[in-house]
């Protein structure tokens, strides 16, 4: 049954936890294209050693589950005498896991550039850091970008998980409402909106950034 008590609580909880949802998804959507930069980076010009650690970190990550790997980070680091609090546990669980996808999403931006282009940077006479930084990688992000925005569209629905390491974002506040007022549609609803209302709000900068990346597609 509808309760407006419950839905004020619910619009409360909102505005207090919207804030650790958002930096969960930022953090680890920031991780995860870093770990993704790295790992293609070392798969495609890194000789055999990059290539055998890059295929064994996806592999990893890809091959098991994003809760098991969120328990092992927050429970294994504190065994290695490493703690750290528990949102940054969830920020670098799910950015790795991520970064395991965005490995691939990049692999084939990569592959998209004409070779043309790299030949012409090693001409000019730039490093193959160098080249990676200033002519592949842009390229990379600049064309995977449509599949940029799916993975962190993954990456805001997985946050959910980190109520599991005591997190308490959008989802788990609803839980404890949820749990006191019996109430469930005034509860969820409201999140679910604003789910989609950062989903979207990051949509329409991505639209914004694909206009303005336009030109440096390869």
């Amino acid at each position: 049954m509808f309760s407006l008590e419950t839905l004020q609580q619910t619009l409360s909880a909102l505005g207090s936890t919207v804030w650790i949802t958002l930096m969960l998804t930022l953090g680890a959507g920031i991780v995860s294209l870093i770990a993704g930069s790295i790992s293609v980076s070392a798969q495609l010009g890194g000789g055999w050693v990059g290539l055998f650690a890059s295929r064994a970190y996806v592999s990893v990550m890809r091959g098991t589950p994003l809760l098991v790997q969120l328990l092992v980070l927050s429970y294994g680091l504190p065994l290695l005498g490493i703690r750290v609090p528990p949102i940054l546990a969830a920020i670098l669980a799910i950015g790795l896991n991520s970064g395991a996808y965005t490995t691939e999403i990049l692999r084939g931006g990569v592959l998209a550039i004409a070779p043309g282009q790299i030949e012409a940077a090693k001409m000019v006479g730039l490093s193959r850091f160098a080249i990676w930084r200033r002519v592949v990688l842009p390229q990379a992000m600049a064309n995977s970008l449509p599949m940029l925005v799916a993975e962190f569209s993954i990456i805001l629905k997985s946050t959910p998980l980190a109520s599991i390491i005591s997190v308490t974002e959008m989802t788990y506040a609803g839980v404890l409402i949820q749990a006191r007022s019996f109430s469930s549609l005034d509860v969820f609803l409201p999140i679910a909106a604003a789910y989609v209302a950062i989903f979207y709000a990051f949509t329409m900068l991505a639209v914004w950034l694909d206009r303005q990346l336009a030109p440096m597609r390869g």
